[in-house]
């Protein structure tokens, strides 16, 4: 276990019973946006760890992550009632392809997120070189219920500073809530709504999509943009669409 270091909990945020962010503090190597970690705790004798991805941009700090509690996980629940002053192990090498240097290039980025899959966006967004970088980017930030879009002063700081340039399409799928779009992104594809609301087209000529969340959403989500001629990327055949695999 070398490469496992202690990093120290300086923040904790609750958005909602299950919704959780931790700030720490932990001498890893350096970062790019979009990047994770890898953190764990010792339960029973046994070191636990998962991937989060980091909130914070490179030149923030603490270190930041956001996750859901899953009710029966063994690090999850162990997580949300750590506080501050506690420690964890953080797996001191990041990991990831969710990173701008991995985009071949386009005019527009797409960043379609269901959950705390918003968390790698959320870094890619606090970097100047996004913004230097492409004519119009869309957030998508799809929940359940309308008190699961966190991060809120990130996303309307980036409207502040970037109005023509930055596109926000809040989902919520569970209430229907002014201003958003009830349903699933798929969907919203397939019938025109996010586009429409984002004010930006998809196409195989300007478009680059990157994709965080449930399963279920980025494969349904390819099958859509696979329709319209979009295809993975990959970096021996450039394509259209980014995923990440955590494990």
């Amino acid at each position: 276990m070398m490469d496992w270091i202690e990093g120290s909990i300086v923040g904790k945020k609750s958005w909602t019973p299950r919704l959780f962010s931790l700030q720490f503090e932990a001498a890893v190597l350096p970062f790019k946006a979009g990047q994770f970690l890898r953190l764990g705790l010792d339960v029973a004798g046994t070191r636990v760890g998962r991937p989060y991805s980091l909130v914070n941009a490179p030149q923030q700090a603490p270190l930041e992550i956001y996750f859901h509690v899953v009710p029966d996980g063994l690090l999850s629940p162990r997580l949300a009632g750590l506080g501050v002053g506690d420690t964890l192990w953080v797996y001191r090498q990041p990991h990831g392809f969710l990173t701008l240097d991995e985009v071949p290039e386009s005019p527009d980025l797409w960043l379609l997120a269901t959950g705390t899959g918003v968390g790698p966006f959320l870094s890619l967004l606090q970097t100047p070189e996004i913004w230097a970088r492409f004519e119009h980017i869309v957030l998508v930030q799809a929940v359940r219920m309308a008190d699961e879009l966190s991060y809120a002063e990130v996303i309307a700081q980036a409207l502040s500073q970037h109005p023509q340039q930055f596109h926000f399409v809040p989902f919520v799928s569970r209430e229907q809530i002014a201003g958003t779009i009830q349903g699933r992104i798929p969907a919203a594809i397939q019938d025109g709504k996010l586009e429409a609301r984002a004010g930006v087209s998809l196409s195989t000529a300007r478009s680059h999509v990157m994709l965080c969340g449930n399963s279920a959403m980025i494969n349904d989500t390819i099958a859509v943009l696979a329709g319209r001629g979009l295809r993975r990327h990959r970096r021996q055949l450039p394509g259209h669409i980014s995923t990440e695999k955590y494990f």
